[in-house]
Order: C-alpha cells, then sequence, then structure tokens
C-alpha cells in the first residue's frame, strides 16, 4: 500500500484529492494502491473568493460531502511539523492529541494568509482573509447603527488597492448604506502606488475607475496606513480619517508549513515546484495553490487565487498518483489565464491574458462573475461520478474557462 497525504482543505487541497482517486480508478489499480487521506483544521472548503461579500457564513461546502463518495480519508487536525527526510507529518487532533501521519507522496496545499501589518492599533483592524474574520466584519457593519452618532460610525477605509481590496471597496458603500438609516456614507480606498490595481495593468483600470466613482469612493493613492484606534485611521501623510472600520487586505504570504520543507522559496513564501509540481530539492513532496510557485506560459508564475489553485489541485493529484503507479507525470497546462473582478452594483470587469485585454465590462461581466462565484468553483456534492469527472485535470470548470476556444 502507498499512501498519498494532503495537506489543505481549500481548493488545491480538495481537488488534489480528487484527481489522485480518478487518476488511481482509470489505472484500473485496487483502492489499497494508493490510498489518499486530507488533514486540515476545518471541516469545509470555504469558499474564499466569496469572503468579500455579504453573509460570508454561508460560504462554504462540507469537506465530507466532497471527499466521502470517493473514499479519501479525512482527519481533522492542525499540522505542526514535516519530517521529508522520515516521510511523515506531525498534527494535533481537535482534543489536543498528537497524531503522526505516514506519507510516500506529500502534497502540501495549505494556502495562504493576509499579512497584518506591524503598525500601532493593528488589533483594530478587519480582514475578508477567512471565514471567522470575514465574519467579524459582517457582524461588526450590522452593529454600527448602534453606535453613538459621529463621522467615524459609517466611514470606511480598504487599505490596499489590489484585487481583494477593489472587490470589497466597490460592495461597502452599499453594505453601509442598508444599516445607515439615510445617514451619509464615506467609503476611501488607500493604496501605497500611485494607480489603482497596480498588479491589474492599465486596461481594466478605466472600468475600476468609473465603478469607484459610481460607488462613490475616494481614493488615496501613493499613502499607506502609519496607525488606527477605535475611531480613526491615520495615514502616512498625515491625513487622519474618522472610521470605525479599517480593512486591511494588502500582502498575501504562503502559510507558514512552507518553512518546514527545505526546498527553495520565492518572495511570498512559496515553494519552488517543477512542471509536474514536485517541489525542488525534496524527494516525495508535492507542493500546489497558493503555498506553489508554479510557472505557466511564457515564463508567468501563479497567482495566489482560486482559478489557478483549482488546475494545481489537480495536475498535482494526477502526478502524484501516477508516481506511484509507475505511469507518466503530465506536465502543468492550465487553461488561458483569466481575470474577472467584481465591480459591485456597478458591475464587472472581465480581462484576458497577461496583458489583460478587456473582454467584457458592466452587466455582461457582472454575470459571468456572478457564474464563476455561484457555480464554477463549488464542487459537486454527494456525487461520486461527477466529483471524479470534474477532478480531469483537463479540466478546470464545469462549463470551460471564460475565453477559451
Amino acid at each position: 500500500m502507498s499512501d498519498v497525504l494532503i495537506i489543505g482543505g481549500g481548493f488545491a487541497g480538495v481537488w488534489a484529492a480528487a484527481a489522485a482517486v480518478r487518476a488511481r480508478r482509470r489505472a484500473g489499480a485496487p483502492e489499497e494502491a494508493v490510498r489518499v487521506t486530507l488533514v486540515a483544521p476545518g471541516d469545509d472548503l470555504v469558499i474564499r473568493p466569496r469572503l468579500y461579500e455579504a453573509d460570508p457564513e454561508r460560504m462554504r461546502v462540507a469537506l465530507d460531502r466532497v471527499l466521502g463518495p470517493i473514499g479519501v480519508r479525512r482527519i481533522a487536525a492542525t499540522v505542526t511539523g514535516i519530517d521529508t527526510d522520515g516521510r511523515a507529518v506531525a498534527a494535533l487532533g481537535r482534543d489536543g492529541s498528537p497524531l503522526e501521519l505516514s506519507y510516500d507522496r506529500l502534497v502540501l496545499a495549505a494556502g495562504s494568509r493576509v499579512l497584518t501589518p506591524p503598525v500601532q492599533g493593528a488589533e483594530h483592524l478587519f480582514d475578508v482573509d477567512t471565514m471567522p474574520a470575514a465574519a467579524r466584519l459582517a457582524s461588526h457593519i450590522g452593529r454600527l447603527a448602534g453606535r453613538p452618532d459621529g463621522a467615524e460610525r459609517f466611514t470606511a477605509v480598504v487599505v490596499g488597492g489590489g484585487f481583494t481590496g477593489i472587490e470589497i471597496v466597490t460592495e461597502l458603500p452599499a453594505r453601509l448604506r442598508e444599516v445607515a438609516g439615510g445617514e451619509p456614507v464615506r467609503v476611501v480606498l488607500v493604496e501605497r502606488a500611485d494607480a489603482v490595481g497596480p498588479e491589474l495593468g492599465p486596461g481594466p483600470r478605466p472600468e475600476i475607475l468609473a465603478a469607484l466613482g459610481h460607488a462613490g469612493v475616494e481614493v488615496a493613492l501613493g499613502t499607506s496606513l502609519a496607525s488606527l484606534d477605535d475611531a480613526s485611521a491615520t495615514l502616512s501623510d498625515g491625513t487622519v480619517i474618522p472610521t470605525r472600520t479599517v480593512v486591511w487586505t494588502a500582502g498575501m504570504r504562503a502559510s507558514t508549513l512552507t518553512e518546514l520543507v527545505p526546498g527553495p522559496r520565492d518572495a511570498l513564501g512559496r515553494l519552488e515546484v517543477d512542471e509536474h509540481f514536485r517541489v525542488t530539492g525534496v524527494d516525495g513532496v508535492y507542493a500546489a495553490g497558493d503555498t506553489a510557485a508554479a510557472t505557466l506560459e511564457d515564463g508567468h508564475v501563479v497567482m495566489q487565487s482560486c482559478q489557478h489553485a483549482v488546475p494545481q489541485g489537480k495536475f498535482a493529484g494526477a502526478n502524484v498518483a501516477a508516481d506511484l503507479l509507475g505511469l507518466p507525470r503530465v506536465p502543468f497546462a492550465p487553461d488561458p489565464y483569466v481575470t474577472c473582478l467584481d465591480l459591485g452594483p456597478y458591475g464587472a470587469v472581465l480581462s484576458l491574458g497577461w496583458d489583460r485585454a478587456v473582454a467584457q465590462t458592466g452587466a455582461e461581466a457582472k454575470k459571468t462573475k456572478q457564474t464563476v462565484n455561484s457555480e464554477w468553483i463549488y464542487p459537486p456534492v454527494d456525487d461520486a461520478r461527477a466529483i471524479l469527472e470534474l477532478a480531469d485535470h483537463r479540466t478546470t470548470w464545469p462549463t470551460g474557462s471564460v475565453g477559451r476556444g
């Protein structure tokens, strides 16, 4: 018997597990030939790309409804150590009991986290990085109407004008108006660079700026958060904004578990992997999703996103099974890069390729975004055939990717 151990219950981990099972079945190998186990602290696949929306606590899928039907063993535990020489993983169960899990092949798919900045008053920051954090923000917004009057009550500041920052800042005005009872609402976007969405390039920017204007969002460029307390935020240029709501979206890093694997890492903490998702210089270890710095077409490196985590998981899972069964591995060949950015009530913008040529805007792009968020990124549940069919590494989404010919 050979054991595949997958660390992480996000998109990459879930699809790695499913793809490994699919590859084993397609090879005609018995279940005991390649046993697949997934270890993660939570019981759910959190639909992280939707945590900027209202009511975040419903953005989840029970892991057992995906893994159970296909025979993947799930262990609810937190990984504390990785011994790549001894091929063993240490973990703590929910009751605090120590566990030791052996493996023949390991897939590290533990995701990423937002970095809390070293600023005075950081304990007052909100974020939408995890379900508890997003739920905390939603609860806070719901309580604002009961707070004392003042300019700070219905003023929100979003720090970071990247993908997540733009999506939450264009949603916040409407969410605040729902609780403001006709009182004025103010939302400010703070971005250190001299342009909004610096990593998104100039293509989508006119639509982004139009959406910010439509929502009445103020934009402060070339500045950053210096400090905050429970009623104000001070920017690096000295501007003081009365606010009770500061949302931090700037700066992502791979899971600290990557530091337990003795392979080279990039500036985001991601492990360097080859075209089969094998970690460079570490035998028997693969990485996928936000923990992996995989190379795409023309030398581009994957983004820390659901769009790239899903196919990475599928390729990694297929390859670990192939590795153990003595079959050829398949090189990473994902669908063409697409960016679909939600812009709140204004609509959305969809762009194609790394030059981000705009392909859809407004209501058309919004419909695409809603389809992606409400359908495509959700795995099938309670149906082994549907789960394994979609686990094919040659297919990213149920209906194909936007922009595929």
